[in-house]
């Protein structure tokens, strides 16, 4: 990965911000070389807020001319409601057990990329390699893993997750169950054509080339039915030296690397990598690097400290500790802040993404 695909400065991050064009993003975003924004990575890590985005893109679009934009960011923000709401539901079959599985294991001809669809296993490579892949290509390969190869969506969806700089647990989840089936009305398939259009390809002849009628009886493709399990882990590094006479502690972690967040104050900035979390949500060395250079380039002085929430707060028994509110921060204790959401005002669960949009587009108006 270079730091031209996913440059780590903030003031770089944020002139990515300011370069979205709306008009082409809408017309070109599920095509491989689309205008997308390319913000995944620091919207997941929270180092910028879909607010900001917003707030930046409306300064010279109209809402408009920004709403496929819009919409296609809200389903990130709603996600992340429907975690809130859910917990660790999430994380199962949501709406329905997902159709059609045979197996809880990982598709080998995609752990590979070795599944003949050559758009797809270019994909999984680039994946590997930059811990990158656009979002039509994250379709194709949970398709071929859940509703072509039959395997349930837990394990490939913690494969991928593991490989990708903005792996976000409720949208990596979630969007894994939509194309499987168990929380949507039905399970998503793209054949060949479809695959050849949005990627650039031109192959033919493959088990992808039929008609939409065949994948009513598909059976599974003899290159996808060798299976394997996962085996993924993450060396964390040890704890650097903390200031413990500072009254305020200001506590990040890889969700939460807001460069901005009481920027002004002093204060202990800790970078905050619990082991049970990442043995229970593994990310490979590739991800946990871009996280922690995340941190050291954006916000001032932060110390990474490798040990639960717990024996933090037991360094600093007389300060003060801070903390934005998230799923995954339900343990902490202190003062606990507001994550900038893109629609504060619409909140609690919906069972349709459609559903919460409704709602949304009143503030837009």
């Amino acid at each position: 990965m270079s730091t031209h695909d996913f440059p780590l400065e903030i003031v770089a991050i944020k002139a990515r911000i300011a370069s979205i064009n709306p008009i082409a993003y809408g017309k070109t975003r599920n095509f491989l070389d689309g205008a997308v924004t390319r913000l995944s990575p620091y919207l997941s890590r929270g180092v910028i807020s879909l607010s900001q985005i917003r707030s930046s893109v409306l300064k010279k679009y109209t809402v408009y001319q920004s709403e496929k934009l819009l919409q296609e960011l809200a389903w990130r923000e709603y996600y992340q409601r429907v975690w809130q709401a859910k917990d660790d539901a999430i994380f199962t079959d949501l709406k329905q057990s997902q159709p059609s599985t045979d197996h809880y294991q990982m598709c080998t001809a995609v752990t590979n990329a070795t599944t003949g669809i050559e758009a797809i296993d270019k994909g999984i490579d680039t994946l590997y390699r930059t811990g990158y892949m656009h979002n039509h290509l994250r379709m194709y390969t949970s398709m071929l893993c859940c509703n072509i190869g039959r395997a349930h969506w837990s394990s490939p969806s913690q494969w991928m997750y593991y490989h990708l700089l903005d792996g976000d647990l409720a949208s990596n989840a979630l969007s894994w169950q939509w194309v499987a089936g168990s929380f949507s009305s039905k399970k998503y398939v793209a054949n060949q054509d479809n695959i050849n259009k949005y990627t650039g390809s031109h192959q033919l002849n493959t088990f992808l080339s039929v008609d939409y009628d065949a994948f009513n009886d598909f059976k599974v493709p003899d290159i996808m039915r060798e299976r394997s399990s996962l085996s993924l882990s993450t060396n964390l590094p040890e704890s650097e030296k903390l200031d413990l006479q500072e009254k305020k502690v200001f506590v990040y972690n890889s969700y939460q690397l807001d460069p901005d967040w009481h920027r002004e104050e002093s204060g202990a900035r800790i970078l905050l990598l619990e082991p049970n979390h990442f043995q229970n949500y593994p990310v490979s060395e590739l991800v946990l690097s871009f996280i922690i250079q995340l941190a050291k380039k954006n916000i001032p002085a932060i110390k990474i400290y490798t040990g639960s929430f717990l024996e933090l707060k037991k360094l600093f028994p007389a300060s003060e500790m801070y903390f934005k509110e998230h799923p995954l921060t339900k343990h902490y204790e202190g003062i606990q802040e507001s994550r900038s959401w893109m629609f504060p005002e619409v909140t609690g669960y919906y069972p349709s993404f459609f559903a919460y949009w409704k709602k949304c587009e009143k503030y837009l108006r």
